[in-house]
């Protein structure tokens, strides 16, 4: 059963100006179950559909797959930044999972993961997805933050610590 997609992210007053903007408590996946690159990145598409945020899951999956194995997005960091970009998205929204193994992304040569911040975004919104990966960026050269999230009891405690990671007022104006 498709569910109407959000037009605008649930955000509570204050989280506006940070990470939070993009998603919510239920778009966070604290122990992902899948240990490879298809199993998170359905497991994640799934909570974006779950959450109204894409409008049919097997395109946005389909599409976040075919670009991962175009050029991974795995990130020395522990990181990895799968995206797609697919007309008809409202806004640019984001999925985020942890493993407690190490997740290796495109293969035994690449980079170990065990951050995924799975992102929908529009495909006009240039600025707001410039601006998310500017605070992605900043979050991936903070290792207090980093071991935090690493280290969070819940969902709602990764909500916490993203909230602390600001956006620039280009990508705040867009999410508007």
């Amino acid at each position: 059963m498709r569910v109407p997609m959000a037009t605008v992210n649930p955000i509570s007053p204050g989280m506006a100006d940070s990470l939070t903007t993009f998603t919510s408590a239920a778009l966070m996946v604290p122990e992902l179950r899948g240990a490879d690159v298809t199993a998170v990145l359905a497991e994640l598409s799934e909570a974006l559909e779950r959450e109204a945020r894409i409008p049919d899951l097997l395109p946005f999956y389909h599409a976040a797959l075919n670009r991962e194995y175009l050029s991974s997005t795995s990130m020395n960091e522990g990181f990895a930044f799968p995206h797609a970009r697919l007309h008809g998205l409202k806004t640019l929204s984001f999925a985020l999972g942890r493993s407690r193994k190490p997740i290796f992304w495109g293969g035994h040569n690449s980079a170990p993961v065990r951050l995924v911040f799975l992102s929908a975004v529009p495909a006009t919104d240039a600025t707001g997805y410039l601006g998310y990966i500017a605070a992605l960026s900043r979050l991936s050269r903070e290792p207090y933050q980093i071991a935090s999230l690493l280290a969070a009891a819940d969902a709602e405690a990764m909500i916490s610590i993203l909230q602390q990671i600001k956006l620039s007022s280009g990508a705040r104006s867009s999410t508007r």
